[in-house]
């Protein structure tokens, strides 16, 4: 039995709830523009989940809970490049993590997933009954009931973040006079090492491996305490559609266009009109369907006729010198991790961004003259 429909005619707490009543075991599939989610049922309990948000790989959960660090990460991932198998069982195998780390992590992976579709404010969803779970799922055990009082206090809580902070955008600074001797965690002390730099909430989160949730309770505390402040807003990243030519205005005739990029093998100009369509409708089938296969055709591109998976970037310009130039926040997290030795793979694999817009990043970095090989 199918069950299908959006967050605006079954919200998300219904949908766990009717689940677990009816005792289901299958998929439960959510899709908003680019990001896709699953929960995986078994006679009503949660069993196991899967994201294909960067922010939500397990290599990035892991180091944002202090369990792993880049280097290490990219060291587990360059073995999984070459000899295959699951990330946690090469970390565990490797002694880069201990296995009572990796399953409580892959545990509160799965949570976290969960708790962040009560944030969306619009999804499909559908539920594939009796749906056969990965091969790779690692079990877990959850009660929907617990999930879901979890994820209307986040609600709330996510409402009142936003009344201080309301924008990804916001850049964020310490309020003069603050103390270093601060007595705090770990945590709040990278976070305040952040607010030294003057950078925008986002950047926070790509340095901390973090969710937006994680950061923003972090930010609304120092900023009732008095610690940190809004200082501004950032402005908003142009549009990358805006370079096409004769840019159609409805989503069909967006579509339409779209296609015709990717069908004339050039997915880079189809991207931006597809990421353009998911903004006015999220829930498209059509553009859905055609993003994954323009990111994989841009990733070949890419490799194919501007560097190699194994090309390692060096830096042609000084990092300070990059201050006023045209370098957005990604692009300057980017940046940070080259190192002259680590390759075009082993940067991906530690970027909390898609590939295809981590390649396009790197791409623009090159034609501006600020990384080469």
């Amino acid at each position: 039995m199918a069950i299908h429909g959006t967050l605006t005619t079954m919200s998300v707490p219904d949908l766990l709830q009717f689940l677990a009543t009816g005792r289901k075991t299958g998929s439960l599939k959510f899709t908003s523009g680019r990001v896709v989610k699953q929960i995986h049922f078994e006679d009503g309990v949660i069993v196991g989940s899967f994201s294909n948000d960067p922010n939500e790989y397990f290599g990035q959960v892991l180091i944002h809970y202090g369990k792993l660090d880049e280097a290490r990460l990219q060291v587990a991932m360059e073995v999984q490049r070459q000899e295959g198998g699951r990330l946690g069982e090469i970390l565990i195998s490797k002694g880069l993590a201990s296995e009572t780390d990796v399953l409580d992590i892959l545990r509160t992976r799965t949570l976290e997933i969960i708790y962040d579709l009560f944030l969306w404010d619009e999804a499909q969803f559908e539920f594939f009954d009796s749906d056969p779970f990965p091969e790779d799922l690692i079990r877990i055990s959850v009660h929907p009931t617990s999930v879901t009082m979890e994820g209307i206090y986040r609600v709330d809580e996510w409402a009142r973040y936003r009344e201080l902070i309301p924008s990804d955008r916001c850049i964020m600074e310490l309020v003069p006079g603050w103390t270093k001797s601060l007595s705090v965690g770990k945590e709040v002390r990278m976070i305040l090492y952040f607010l030294e730099k003057r950078i925008t909430v986002a950047e926070i989160c790509y340095n901390m491996h973090s969710s937006a949730f994680h950061v923003y309770a972090q930010l609304h505390q120092l900023v009732s305490e008095g610690v940190a402040r809004v200082a501004g807003e950032a402005p908003k990243p142009p549009d990358a559609s805006g370079d096409v030519a004769n840019l159609p205005q409805t989503v069909s005739e967006l579509l339409w266009a779209a296609r015709t990029e990717y069908d004339e093998g050039k997915p880079e100009r189809a991207l931006p009109l597809i990421q353009k369509i998911l903004e006015q409708e999220p829930k498209s089938a059509g553009a859905q369907a055609l993003l994954p296969v323009a990111e994989e055709a841009l990733v070949k591109q890419i490799y194919a006729r501007d560097f190699s998976r194994q090309a390692v970037p060096k830096l042609l310009v000084a990092l300070e010198t990059l201050a006023g130039d045209d370098i957005g926040s990604q692009e300057g997290f980017m940046l940070s991790r080259i190192n002259g030795v680590w390759d075009i793979e082993s940067i991906l694999s530690i970027c909390p961004f898609r590939d295809a817009d981590s390649l396009q990043m790197i791409k623009r970095l090159v034609d501006k003259g600020v990384i080469g090989f």
